[in-house]
Formats: C-alpha cells, sequence, structure tokens
C-alpha cells in the first residue's frame, strides 16, 4: 500500500476549497473534485455544441497543417513541458497515470513544473476538456448505479477495483459524489484497489484520498483506504485472486477503468478480464469503463500520436462485453469516448 501524506485541514489548502495531495517526485498537485467548479465540466445543451464546434474546427486546423512542421513544433514544444514530452516523446505506447491526471486539470488549476505557456496552451486545446469530461461521466456512472445496492446491503463493505487507472481519480470522484448526494450509504468500511503496473499513481491517490479525508474535505469521516496491486491485465490472476479474496467477506464490487483496459486492451484481454470481474458470488455486477470511438475523426487523431489505443466504438466493444457475460446498460457519449456502465447477470 502506498505510503500516504499527513492529512491536513482540506479548508486551508487554497482559499477556494481546492485541496492539494503530493507525488512521489514531491509535486503538490490539486485534487481533482468534478463537483467542485474548478474542475467540472459543463454538459448542458449549449455547453456541449461549443465543445464540439470547437473541437471540430481545432481537428481540421490540425488536419491541414503539414506534418513535418508539426512535428517540428512539437519537439520543439517538447523541450518546455514535461506534458508535452510525456505524450510524443517518451516512447511508450500509452501515457503514464500522472501525466493523464495533469492534463485533466484544466489550465487554470495547472502546478509548477507543469505550469508553463507551453503547457497551458498544450492543456487549454479542445481534446482535454473531453478528457475531464470523461472522467466525470465515468463518476456518475457509477454513484448512480451504486447508490440503490448500497442501500439495500448496508452491512456489507464496498471494494470498488480501478484496472489501470493510475490515481484512480474516477473511483474516488465516485465516493464524492455518493457522499454528496447519498451520504448515510457509505457508512462502512470502503477500499478502492488500484490494480496497476505502475505504483506512482497509486502513490498519489492515496495521498488525494487523505486530502479528500481531512477536516473539511468532501469525504471527511469516511472509513476509506486505496491499496495498490501489481497488475497486468494480459495476466488476470491477480484479479481472480482478489475476487476470491472478497468472496466471505460478502463485499458489494463494483469496478471501472477509465482510458485503461476498455481503450488500451486487447480483445482477449478485456473478455478475460470482464469473467474474472464476474466470477462468483463476490464477482463485480457494475463495471464502468471508457471504449474509444472508432469514427473517421477519432482514428485520424490516434495515427497522429504513439498512443496505441484500439478504436473498437460501441459497436466493436458490445460483443466483447457479451462473451463476458456483460450488457452495456447505459452510455454517456463524449466526442474521444464512450463511457459505458456494464451490468452482469
Amino acid at each position: 500500500m502506498p505510503q500516504t501524506q499527513t492529512p491536513r485541514d482540506a479548508r486551508d489548502a487554497r482559499d477556494d476549497g481546492v485541496v492539494y495531495a503530493k507525488t512521489r517526485e514531491g509535486f503538490d498537485l490539486p485534487v481533482i473534485d468534478v463537483s467542485h467548479p474548478a474542475f467540472a465540466v459543463p454538459e448542458d445543451a449549449d455547453a456541449k455544441r461549443a465543445q464540439q464546434e470547437a473541437f471540430i474546427a481545432w481537428e481540421r486546423r490540425s488536419r491541414r497543417f503539414p506534418q513535418f512542421l508539426t512535428r517540428m513544433m512539437l519537439r520543439s514544444a517538447a523541450k518546455r513541458s514535461l506534458l508535452i514530452r510525456a505524450m510524443f516523446e517518451s516512447g511508450k505506447e500509452f501515457l503514464d497515470g500522472i501525466s493523464t491526471y495533469v492534463l485533466k486539470l484544466g489550465e487554470d488549476n495547472l502546478p509548477p513544473p507543469f505550469d508553463g505557456p507551453a503547457d497551458r496552451r498544450f492543456v487549454a486545446g479542445p481534446r482535454f476538456v473531453q478528457v475531464r469530461l470523461r472522467t466525470q461521466q465515468m463518476a456518475r456512472l457509477l454513484s448512480e448505479a451504486l447508490a440503490e445496492p448500497l442501500a439495500l446491503q448496508p452491512a456489507a463493505p464496498l471494494h470498488l477495483i480501478n484496472i489501470g487507472g493510475g490515481p484512480a481519480i474516477d473511483s474516488i470522484n465516485t465516493l464524492i459524489l455518493l457522499n454528496r448526494d447519498r451520504p448515510e450509504v457509505l457508512q462502512r468500511p470502503i477500499v478502492i484497489n488500484v490494480l496497476d503496473a505502475d505504483s506512482d499513481g497509486a502513490f498519489f491517490g492515496a495521498n488525494a484520498l487523505a486530502a479528500l479525508k481531512a477536516k473539511g474535505g468532501p469525504l471527511h469521516g469516511l472509513d476509506a483506504v486505496l491499496e495498490h496491486r501489481a497488475y497486468n491485465w494480459n495476466e488476470p490472476a491477480a484479479l481472480d485472486e482478489l475476487i476470491r479474496q472478497l468472496a466471505p467477506q460478502g463485499a458489494l464490487l463494483a469496478a471501472s477503468s477509465e482510458g485503461a483496459l476498455f481503450e488500451y486492451g486487447s480483445d482477449d484481454a478485456i473478455i478475460a478480464n470482464l469473467k474474472a470481474l464476474a466470477a462468483g458470488g463476490a464477482g463485480a455486477k457494475l463495471v464502468a469503463g471508457s471504449v474509444t470511438r472508432a469514427d473517421e475523426m477519432r482514428r485520424r487523431m490516434i495515427a497522429a500520436t504513439p498512443l496505441k489505443l484500439y478504436p473498437r466504438g460501441l459497436e466493436g466493444f458490445a460483443p466483447l462485453a457479451s462473451q463476458a457475460g456483460f450488457a452495456i446498460a447505459k452510455v454517456e457519449p463524449s466526442l474521444l469516448s464512450d463511457q459505458v456502465l456494464l451490468r452482469s447477470g
């Protein structure tokens, strides 16, 4: 389990109530709370229309710009931006958990050393509004789906299983929304189980949870902890073992994977992980995740990055879920991905 920082009074962190937590490298990052105006993405009809127009205009400009000039500009900007460097010059086929998290903060919340002019311009782009929206939609899907089962099982411990989610900020925000709307259902032991190959994200996530539980924070008073388990979703034995361990506890389970398994994982990995989640009496009957869209614009965007995303769309994803015994119960669309709620049984 990652070592956490000593909780401070959340009200003392910043005048507007935003709290901070430390990364393993010692950076102080704002903790995303989708119920807070500093992080909430508007979702009314006018806001969605404006987001779509800005996104399409940005994509058209990017497409018309010569690729060799784009590469030159990115190489130059990467010298001044940790975020651009992580996304385009890391040599990896995925973005690490902390960099992904910082991209969700929004340009007005960027802290040092991520707040230079190049970073701010990069994060201000319309695609990262959609990444922020993804977290918000994921938390809402799972919090709304969990309210009734939690009310019906008041004595059951709650285990949130987060696959490949780095700091598990979607799981943390699921608790924030539930504690805001239905605080009585969270009076129980709660564990966020982060299954990820990298422990740095979970280290920050544990500190973020501690900061939110401090006096004045949105999770103050909750009996909640975050635990990390090293995990490779191509080898789901550790997930099988976790489900078996939780069975005797009579725990209520729910899983999520934001920007991870359903977007980067192979067909076989998705099916195997969903089967493990559905297994036995302690299986997770609720799963939320993001699915990369398969439209032409999204495919062009993916081709312009080194990221190895699978643009399946709902049409390609639904049969995989079905093979594992899950059906899509609800969808929250965005321009980069569709956020899905799956139910089994």
